[in-house]
């Protein structure tokens, strides 16, 4: 619906333009209203009714924003613990929620950002190790909506906060594509932080918590020796005949 009102805002602007004349400058929210005030009479039989159409799609956009607001807060009442985050609204803490699914399924909340495709790819080579682009994997919904969530805590009215300070100073380095490339990033520890707010069981394997360092370390020490002068097909005796 957003998509639908914006191409029929464009083609409004586009068809008055092409005529010799230009719309007021305004938002999408309020644009139907100051058009219509603002058309000439020579083009209101024609995108008269096109306007009415934005009024209406506005008026549905607002219905289901309430609709999704209404779901975090009765159906899925952990994503009110993501909303805290800044720059985070409704619809990315509800689509984050039901594309990760169990909040167990990730033993390091790292593995978050891989799993959505916002690490980058690796093509390494003896001693080259190019700098790549994101692997783009998984969804790509929710990886679109953690980039607007990066633009929005990165842009100049945003407030202050860590995250925002670390973005801008990747982005202060200079460099071909630095803030594309901040952003991104950004996005990237999005993606890392909120499983923490979703109480997550924390970034240790379980065999390397305090409580299990003791019978890990135990374990190692019963394992037997590899000699330094073994042959590495000692470790395949085990398979052998």
């Amino acid at each position: 619906m957003v998509r639908l009102r914006t191409a029929a805002v464009n083609a409004v602007r586009g068809l008055t333009k092409s005529c010799g004349h230009r719309m007021p400058a305004s938002t999408t929210a309020c644009f139907a209203k100051r058009g219509l005030a603002m058309l000439p009479a020579g083009l209101a039989p024609a995108l008269g009714p096109v306007l009415e159409q934005i009024a209406e799609m506005t008026t549905k956009i607002k219905q289901y924003d309430r609709q999704i607001r209404q779901l975090t807060e009765t159906e899925y009442v952990e994503t009110q613990a993501l909303l805290k985050v800044y720059g985070v609204g409704p619809i990315t803490a509800l689509t984050y929620v039901l594309t990760l699914g169990d909040k167990q399924r990730f033993q390091r909340s790292r593995r978050c950002s891989c799993y959505l495709g916002l690490r980058p790819r690796r093509s390494q080579s003896g001693d080259r190790d190019p700098q790549l682009g994101i692997t783009k994997a998984g969804n790509g919904y929710l990886r679109m909506l953690l980039i607007e969530c990066a633009n929005h805590i990165l842009r100049p009215p945003g407030k202050d906060s860590s995250l925002r300070r670390w973005g801008l100073a990747l982005a202060a380095r200079g460099g071909k594509k630095a803030k594309n490339k901040a952003v991104v990033a950004v996005a990237r520890k999005l993606a890392v932080l909120l499983p923490s707010h979703l109480g997550h069981p924390g970034t240790l394997h379980p065999l390397l918590r305090r409580s299990s360092l003791r019978t890990y370390h135990a374990e190692l020490l019963r394992r037997p020796r590899v000699p330094m002068t073994a042959s590495p097909f000692w470790l395949f005796k085990p398979f052998q005949k």
